[in-house]
């Protein structure tokens, strides 16, 4: 389970950065609803693995630095990571939403939102990018493994 995890995570930080890029080189075309929702997408990552880690989470639409996207994709990566090598996916957290309710989730539940969060996020993205003229990316997993 640990190395589909890490698949998995690797997966989401290859095309979070090719997401980037793509933004990156575009600028001038890109409005403000998709920088909105590539920072979300990195910032849901942060706050899933901060949760589990018991750290200080992001603000679930902070708009960060642009020029500080790559690092906190990197610092996603490396805490996920961190997160598959170290703990009992069985583990139960509690934490609070953004809203401060109260909830529990399994290490595993956690981890796998953040994933699947990610691809939902990066096809509103390229939707966006499509829109807007640019040539969208081709995420799919499938696509990763060939």
């Amino acid at each position: 389970m640990k190395e589909k995890l890490i698949d998995l995570f690797e997966y989401t930080y290859h095309f979070n950065s090719e997401m980037i890029k793509a933004i990156s080189e575009n600028l001038p075309k890109i409005d403000e609803t998709t920088i909105n929702l590539i920072n979300h997408t990195l910032n849901a990552q942060q706050i899933w693995n901060s949760r589990i880690l018991n750290e200080k989470t992001f603000e679930v639409w902070q708009v960060n630095s642009f020029d500080g996207l790559n690092e906190i994709n990197y610092q996603n990566f490396q805490k996920s990571i961190k997160i598959v090598n170290d703990f009992n996916f069985d583990q139960v957290v509690e934490y609070k939403n953004s809203r401060g309710a109260k909830f529990e989730n399994t290490v595993f539940e956690m981890l796998f939102q953040a994933i699947n969060h990610s691809t939902y996020h990066r096809g509103q993205i390229n939707s966006r990018l499509k829109q807007s003229g640019i040539d969208p990316l081709l995420t799919d997993y499938i696509f990763y493994k060939r």
